[in-house]
């Protein structure tokens, strides 16, 4: 059973948002797409300092057996990469909600993140 906490919002692609109480967007990938890709190896963001629309690829990451893209869920300005992803890109797998977060944006139009599923619908949609 994935861990799916209420304070996020989530979208279809399995990432999760939430806003922390400067308005910024923190965003990773939920548990449950860390169990589907297994060991994660590497993990990249090239788009810091770029505003990207809602859908668009920020980055990606990778497994032992797959890459998968990253997709902006709500629009906005990227921030930061989480740095301490580069030499353990595993975090993601042990603790994807906390040290495992991907990245902070800064929403262009905070309203997107009503928008996205809240954990019931992302359950949901998974199970």
């Amino acid at each position: 059973m994935s861990k799916i906490p209420g304070d996020c919002r989530y979208t279809s692609d399995h990432e999760w948002i939430r806003v922390n109480e400067d308005g910024v967007a923190v965003i990773g990938i939920t548990d449950f797409a860390q169990q589907e890709l297994s060991d994660i190896v590497y993990v990249e963001v090239e788009t810091v300092g770029e505003n990207l629309a809602s859908g668009e690829v920020f980055g990606i990451v990778e497994a032992v057996k797959t890459t998968s893209d990253l997709f902006m869920p709500i629009s906005g300005e990227v921030l930061e990469f989480n740095g301490a992803l580069e030499d353990s890109p595993e975090t993601i797998n042990e603790d994807p909600y906390g040290d495992g977060w991907i990245a902070k944006v800064k929403p262009s139009d905070p309203g997107e993140i009503e928008g996205l599923l809240s954990a019931e619908a992302y359950e949901a949609e998974i199970s």
